[in-house]
């Protein structure tokens, strides 16, 4: 991860979750909890960066009962962007769909194909008609994925905003947990 590399953290052990579990939310909570298990008695303290995503508050009930903390938000929007400074914004973006840098770095794999618009465009106002704009949440700058992700707003006939988030939150929780 580009926090721990450019911060030269050595005291943390990242391993990621797949990205197709938000398009199944039903799988996070008994995925993770099996991760958690296999990760018992291997580190000194576990610390989740995954939002909610759509478990309607189960995940944050499984972590209470595995002892573990996540950071906070309901989802990597909110948390990238900042709890409050996203909550700010809610009004405005009712109707936008977000890309992080991930997702705009994969969107045709995630969002095209998993969700079968290769398969299926007629799903594409099904899926985005309530929608009038993307706005891309951009960890870091890169001309690159501000494209990727300006392409993806034409593909889904969509309106386009760019903001420059960084990692928000995400780097604040890191931080203070590599100072504890």
């Amino acid at each position: 991860m580009d926090l721990i590399e450019r911060n030269r953290w050595t005291g943390f052990d990242l391993q990621c979750l797949p990205a197709k579990w938000h398009n199944t939310p039903e799988r996070i909570v008994p995925e993770l909890r099996q991760k958690l298990v296999a990760a018992r008695g291997r580190y000194q303290s576990v610390f989740v960066l995954y939002g909610d995503c759509g478990t309607g508050g189960q995940l944050d009930a499984m972590l209470k009962e595995e002892g573990v903390s996540r950071l906070e938000g309901p989802h990597c929007y909110a948390f990238f962007s900042g709890n409050s400074n996203f909550a700010a914004h809610a009004d405005d973006d009712i109707t936008a769909f977000f890309l992080t840098d991930y997702l705009a770095r994969h969107f045709d794999k995630l969002i095209w194909e998993g969700l079968g618009l290769d398969r299926h465009p007629e799903l594409l106002a099904d899926y985005f008609g309530n929608y009038t704009k993307i706005v891309y949440l951009a960890q870091t700058q890169s001309i690159e994925l501000e494209a990727k992700a300006e392409a993806a707003a034409r593909r889904l006939g969509l309106g386009y905003e760019c903001r420059f988030v960084g990692y928000g939150e995400l780097e604040r929780d890191l931080r203070a947990l590599a100072e504890a």
